[in-house]
């Protein structure tokens, strides 16, 4: 798997209390909330702060905007942007013209950003299947048994002393000498 390459976003704004109003209520269906907020700033994101709002006087540029969501998730994005204030610009459902499962739905926030919400699964889709190693291994995993508990050593007796009879010594004949 890839590493996703953009860490944040930075979106100019010149109403700043009225985008965060927006895009708190527009990208709540994506689990997006307010998640630090500054002067003039506020991070919001999904866990991290990914996508920041920052308030600046200078005349704007719009910008497009795209989150990756579910097709549900990307319905009910477009409902709770327009309620937030946001204005169509292009209902959920299919555009084929960019590739067969690309579905989305845009709205242009109060500051005139084209956002978009889109899906880019095949919903007909099957699961990929399981590769085979990883079926065989999942077999194989058995919950382990707990380790009997050791049994306690029974302490040695002391071995009595063997008693030995004394074998009586016998001396050997004493070797003859031999006369020149």
């Amino acid at each position: 798997m890839v590493a996703a390459m953009l860490d944040h976003i930075s979106l100019r704004v010149q109403d700043h209390s009225r985008a965060v109003a927006f895009y708190r209520a527009a990208l709540a269906p994506l689990g997006y909330r307010v998640l630090m907020e500054f002067q003039g700033a506020a991070g919001l994101g999904a866990g991290m702060p990914d996508f920041w709002l920052m308030a600046t006087e200078q005349p704007l540029n719009p910008i497009h905007v795209a989150f990756s969501a579910d097709r549900a998730t990307v319905d009910a994005f477009h409902a709770a942007a327009l309620a937030a204030g946001g204005t169509d610009n292009g209902p959920p459902g299919l555009r084929a013209d960019f590739h067969p499962h690309y579905y989305a739905a845009f709205v242009r926030d109060p500051e005139g950003n084209n956002v978009e919400v889109v899906c880019h699964a095949d919903p007909d889709a099957k699961p990929a299947p399981v590769k085979t190693a990883a079926r065989k291994s999942a077999r194989k995993v058995v919950k382990a048994k707990p380790k009997a508990k050791a049994k306690p050593k029974a302490k040695a007796k002391p071995k009595a002393k063997a008693k030995l009879k004394a074998k009586p010594k016998t001396k050997k004949p004493a070797a003859k000498k031999k006369r020149r």
